[in-house]
């Protein structure tokens, strides 16, 4: 039914769009009028809220390192049906003076694209050897390649740091904490050589428990079935992953909306109001927002259904019940790896303490491989992303990452393994 409503959208869009231009162009008279112009912004709104909103664009063609502009080319170095690992890639004329460590950003796979991530990226750049992972979206993968869960992510992520060698560290944006936990407990249960040098842990939802939000509430009260049911659709012909079962983007993007709907109708009221008084710079701050915003992709209907469960309902990893491949995944058995932790006081998707849970389950952590920060005055978009972020959040974090790459290589970090899990 979405995809038959879109179609029969389209004739209407398309004239709007000729609307728009014609009541923008400069030889029609009205385009001068304030009639003209409300016309103008009216069939733009018409036209951006009815429009599919592909993957957007990196746009980062270049960076300044040590106050040199150098290129920068993304390359895909490590690909599976789900993911790609994309290298920012760096043409240096010169060596930088500075030291610049590897940085792996495991993006969100939870309805938006790893695009959403492009000013963290941005920030660090001219700092850091910049890797993404660029989750695929769902309704594109055949059928033939089969489902994706969460034992698979960890898997994938696992797969990554020996690609990297384990001359890395990990930084994971909200979702992804909690199964970049879970593959670094298990590479250290097994004292994996290729282990990252430091976790990143932001805004991720490792101990839902701690300050429930209204995301968490949902998930309680409502139940695994209530989202099997509700939820989780096929996908339809003519997309090359028909047939799989998914957890649209569409109804995600719903839900985004739905959380703060008074805000985003106020977005777009305004966004009429710029158009007609010829504020351009203003309107387009809000397509460069919205145009990311509203791109949303679908998820393997295994994965989400396996998180949410596991996550929000029975609370696995805080508990000791998470497995891995059938395996208990030990999160006391981290001790190499060290452990930042980043929230946001005004965080409404995961709580204040949420994150910060995640030392609770590391003890065997010494105190110079562990930090903790608490941004004042940020939400959950501001924990990775905006003007805060550059300038309190990213010096700290990168702060962390030469620690540890100071301390191992002086052999301070050096610490006694963990014992092997029999079996593994």
């Amino acid at each position: 039914m979405y995809e038959l409503g879109y179609a029969a959208l389209n004739p209407s869009r398309a004239m709007a769009d000729a609307s728009r231009l014609l009541f923008k162009n400069p030889m029609n008279p009205m385009a001068h009028t304030t009639m003209g112009k409300s016309m103008a912004a009216a069939m733009e709104l018409y036209e951006r809220t009815t429009r599919r909103y592909g993957k957007p664009d990196w746009g980062l063609t270049e960076t300044t390192v040590d106050g040199v502009r150098v290129p920068v080319h993304i390359n895909p170095v490590w690909e599976r049906p789900f993911c790609r690992l994309l290298h920012f890639e760096r043409a240096f004329e010169h060596p930088p003076r500075r030291p610049q460590p590897r940085l792996v950003v495991v993006a969100p796979m939870s309805g938006h694209y790893a695009t959403l991530l492009r000013g963290t990226v941005e920030a660090f750049l001219p700092s850091h050897d910049v890797y993404v992972t660029d989750w695929a979206d769902a309704k594109t993968v055949p059928l033939t390649e089969g489902t994706f869960g969460l034992d698979d992510y960890v898997d994938y992520l696992i797969s990554v740091f020996h690609r990297l060698g384990g001359d890395c560290h990990v930084l994971a944006v909200c979702q992804p904490a909690v199964p970049v936990l879970m593959a670094i407990s298990r590479m250290e249960a097994e004292d994996d050589p290729y282990v990252p040098k430091s976790m990143i842990l932001m805004g991720g939802p490792i101990d839902t428990r701690e300050a429930p939000t209204a995301v968490n509430a949902l998930a309680k009260d409502k139940g695994i079935d209530f989202f099997r049911r509700n939820v989780i659709s096929q996908v339809p012909w003519p997309h090359s992953g028909a047939m799989r079962h998914v957890y649209p983007g569409f109804l995600q993007l719903t839900g985004f909306m739905s959380m703060n709907l008074d805000r985003h109708l106020k977005a777009h009221a305004d966004l009429f109001r710029h158009l007609v008084a010829g504020d351009g710079d203003s309107a387009e701050k809000h397509r460069e927002f919205y145009d990311e915003y509203l791109a949303v992709m679908d998820l393997d209907a295994r994965f989400y259904l396996e998180t949410v469960e596991s996550v929000f309902i029975t609370h696995a990893l805080p508990t000791g019940q998470m497995l891995h491949r059938s395996m208990p995944v030990r999160t006391e058995a981290v001790r190499r790896c060290a452990l930042m932790t980043v929230e946001g006081e005004k965080d409404d998707i995961s709580g204040v303490g949420q994150t910060r849970a995640a030392h609770k389950l590391c003890p065997h952590l010494p105190d110079e491989k562990r930090a903790h920060y608490l941004q004042p005055g940020v939400g959950h978009y501001g924990v990775f992303n905006g003007s805060r972020f550059r300038s309190e959040i990213q010096p700290r974090i990168a702060d962390f990452i030469l620690t540890q790459e100071h301390q191992q290589a002086s052999g301070q970090g050096n610490v006694t393994p963990f014992p092997r899990q029999s079996g593994i």
